[in-house]
């Protein structure tokens, strides 16, 4: 345990990542491209998406922006992107050129968060009319909060996939169940919700 705030905030930033980029293991190209909701989710828009939102947060916003970003991005942060543009990856962007992006923009991350003080400010123009000014903590703890949502929503669509679960590969945080238990789970929980049918 430690008493240093920033790394605690880093650590946990970190395993965030790791259980994203853990959720694209073993699959095709296909399935990461895989729209399985309503509104579009897929696994590869996802982390593509969060390349993004962390190049412009640990970025961007401290003056300091990541270098060779693809031409979609400045439309993202300007805002002037397709809707949902960030949020899935083209035919002409492949799974590795969006899992290195990812890579890299960690890095550069990594480096600002380790130069500056957690009190330091930097400046978000995309929030509100005149931009806000916030220190690094806020953005860590924003970057956090936006990687494990993002991480849920790949949780459920990786096991929509395949069926695969758990939060990180050294932590499932699941019970120890094989398919029968699951089966019986799941159907102890659809008759409790028939209950209650209209």
């Amino acid at each position: 345990m430690t008493e240093d705030h920033k790394a605690v905030l880093h650590r946990y930033l970190t395993r965030a990542r790791e259980a994203v980029l853990w959720k694209l293991e073993g699959l095709s190209e296909h399935d990461l491209r895989r729209p399985l909701t309503a509104t579009g989710t897929n696994l590869l828009g996802v982390v593509k998406h969060l390349a993004g939102v962390e190049a412009g947060y640990f970025g961007d916003c401290f003056g300091r922006p990541v270098a060779d970003m693809p031409g979609w991005y400045p439309e993202m942060m300007a805002d002037t992107l397709e809707d949902n543009g960030d949020m899935w990856a083209t035919a002409q962007e492949s799974r590795d050129s969006i899992i290195d992006l990812f890579h890299r923009v960690v890095v550069h991350a990594d480096a600002l968060i380790d130069d500056l003080d957690l009190d330091h400010v930097g400046r978000v123009p995309w929030w509100g009319k005149d931009g806000m000014d916030v220190t690094l903590q806020w953005l860590l703890v924003h970057m956090i909060a936006e990687t494990n949502r993002h991480g849920g929503q790949m949780d459920i669509v990786r096991e929509l996939i395949d069926g695969a679960a758990g939060m990180r590969p050294d932590a499932m945080n699941l019970p120890e169940g094989g398919p029968g238990y699951w089966e019986n789970y799941r159907n102890r929980l659809q008759d409790t919700a028939d209950q209650f049918k209209g």
